[in-house]
């Protein structure tokens, strides 16, 4: 067991403006967060900032306008992700109620073809004889697919918000936050937010032509909600407007049928519909056949607008799911077997792992999950089916894993194919045999970068035995939404166990009681030898307070993130 360090988030000297009602568990929770005045925690729609400030909005809109007015075929090119799955709903499903009556989808088989507009893409593409190619959540390292498409005649219209390169394609039209000097205040938008806000100042141009239609773009938050938590962007304070505007709409049952028919395969009530709903439930539903079959289920899924058709859609990827997770535990089973041989506790910096029986879809997952558990970077890899090695990132705080892969093509630009995203996620190509070297490589850059293991474990502190309540863990739960960068509320302390059993094979439910207050329920999921915790006497656990319900009754229940014992 990996041992970690519980230290509580700092708090500012004076305690902000926030509302005077707040629990005031609640207002240290947003004070360590960053939150200060009342006006922060305001989630209505007028303080999103407008489009104007993104770059390339007005050559994106203007094209995109007269494709409408021509009749024109306009051709989304989706990832095969969620976020590039919502994003391309959104496109599909806003520009037809915007207008546009020749628009359809095409989205790469990830094993075949790999990632974003590339010439074997546009080749597929053409046969749709489309006039625009329209990108979602991809484009913007694609300088060999935007060519290709320029010298078949298309126009190609770029939405992303990935890290650019130092070259950008010669497309029609760049939207993404993330362009050099780009004005737009959020650069965490997912690909979804960058389409939905494309969308925004589409309608605004159509309607000063006396073109538009009178369309709520806010019908269709439930997808960007969905894309966005799904992507683990920040959510910054744009982000958590656009989540929870969503998350409102669907707790009142206003989402589309796809999304619907997903919360109801993973068991959610809408009513009770939080991020984390998002986030563990449809999301990886969702990611699932994009992972290891065809991501055009998925978008097939989110854009039915018949519930029956979207329940049969929904159980295929409720199916995928359950054989991706097969696939996981059984890679993760192995990964754990290589790192024991290599002593991983040694002092390295970083860890690379490969196995020619991996999947391809799954080494993101598994390269997070060992992240976790080690504290270190990690890249997986699985062989592809064009021969290349097709590795997955994953980073720990501090450490902007694109910036690392950019250093290493830049001194040995042999090694690496190709690669892209963001400071915690990225993904990459490269030669078999080139893999050795490139570890060596990696594991150098890291230690270059003075990043320690990440053995700190940032919690919002203790509670006191009145807090343990029914109220506070519900007020907890609405108040998000919480996510990447504003994360859901930890705590921690030491307890008392009076009782211990194992369920679920890999899960351990327990009745502990903290200094002074009552009995609580506590659950923690997916140990690996949930065994071994049976006999402690105490714990020290860092935990969510979490709302179990069970056979109509809501009891609190402590949702356990870490545990060591005391003994």
């Amino acid at each position: 067991m990996r041992r970690r360090k519980l230290v509580p988030r700092p708090l500012p000297k004076d305690g902000g403006d926030l509302p005077p009602r707040l629990h005031p568990v609640l207002a240290r929770i947003y004070l360590a967060r960053g939150i200060r005045r009342a006006e922060e925690l305001d989630y209505t729609l007028k303080r999103l900032p407008p489009p104007g400030a993104l770059s390339g909005i007005e050559a994106m809109t203007e094209r995109l306008a007269a494709a409408i007015e021509r009749d024109e075929a306009i051709l989304v090119v989706a990832d095969y992700d969620a976020d590039g799955a919502t994003a391309c709903a959104l496109a599909v499903s806003g520009l037809r109620a915007l207008g546009a009556r020749r628009v359809d989808f095409i989205v790469p088989d990830r094993f075949r073809l790999g990632y974003g507009l590339t010439p074997g893409l546009v080749r597929e593409a053409l046969a749709r004889r489309p006039d625009v190619l329209l990108t979602v959540d991809n484009g913007i390292a694609s300088l060999q697919g935007v060519a290709a498409a320029k010298e078949a005649g298309l126009d190609v219209l770029i939405t992303d918000h990935h890290l650019p390169g130092e070259a950008l394609p010669e497309a029609d039209a760049i939207v993404n936050p993330n362009l050099p000097e780009d004005a737009f205040p959020s650069k965490a938008l997912a690909g979804v937010g960058v389409m939905f806000y494309v969308l925004i100042a589409l309608r605004a141009k159509l309607r000063a032509r006396g073109r538009a239609a009178e369309v709520n773009l806010a019908d269709w938050l439930d997808l960007v909600a969905l894309g966005t938590v799904a992507d683990v962007v920040p959510l910054d304070a744009v982000n958590r407007i656009l989540v929870h505007q969503g998350l409102e709409r669907m707790r009142r049952g206003r989402l589309r049928p796809g999304i619907r028919a997903l919360l109801e395969a993973a068991g959610r009530s809408l009513a009770d519909l939080v991020a984390s709903d998002l986030a563990f439930a449809a999301g990886p539903r969702l990611n699932a056949a994009g992972r290891l079959d065809d991501m055009t289920a998925g978008i097939r899924c989110l854009l039915s607008d018949d519930l029956r058709e979207a329940r049969t859609l929904a159980a295929r990827l409720d199916a995928l799911n359950r054989e991706r997770r097969d696939i996981e535990a059984q890679m993760q089973a192995e990964a754990l077997r290589i790192l024991d041989s290599r002593d991983w506790e040694d002092g390295s910096a970083a860890i690379c792992l490969y196995d020619p029986g991996w999947h391809e879809g799954v080494v993101g997952i598994l390269a997070s999950r060992i992240k976790d558990r080690t504290g270190r970077p990690v890249i997986a890899f699985a062989p592809g089916e064009d021969g290349l090695l097709k590795g997955s990132a994953r980073s720990v705080p501090g450490l902007h894993i694109r910036d690392v892969l950019a250093a290493i093509d830049a001194a040995r630009p042999e090694l690496i194919a190709r690669y892209g995203g963001h400071a915690m996620a990225a993904g990459l190509s490269l030669a078999p045999e080139n893999l050795d070297r490139f570890a060596a490589a990696f594991e150098a850059q890291v230690a270059a970068a003075g990043i320690a293991a990440d053995e700190v474990l940032v919690t919002d502190g203790t509670l006191e035995p009145p807090q343990f309540s029914l109220n506070l863990a519900e007020t907890l739960r609405r108040a998000g939404p919480w996510g990447q960068a504003f994360p859901e509320p930890l705590f921690h302390g030491d307890f008392s166990v009076r009782q211990a059993r194992i369920v679920g094979e890999r899960h351990l439910k327990l009745t502990v009681v903290p200094p002074g207050g009552p009995a609580l329920d506590a659950i923690a999921f997916n140990l690996d030898d949930p065994a071994a915790w049976l006999d402690c006497a105490q714990l020290r656990l860092a935990y969510q307070l979490d709302v179990n319900e069970f056979r109509g009754r809501r009891s609190v229940q402590l949702k356990v993130d870490y545990l060591e014992p005391l003994q």
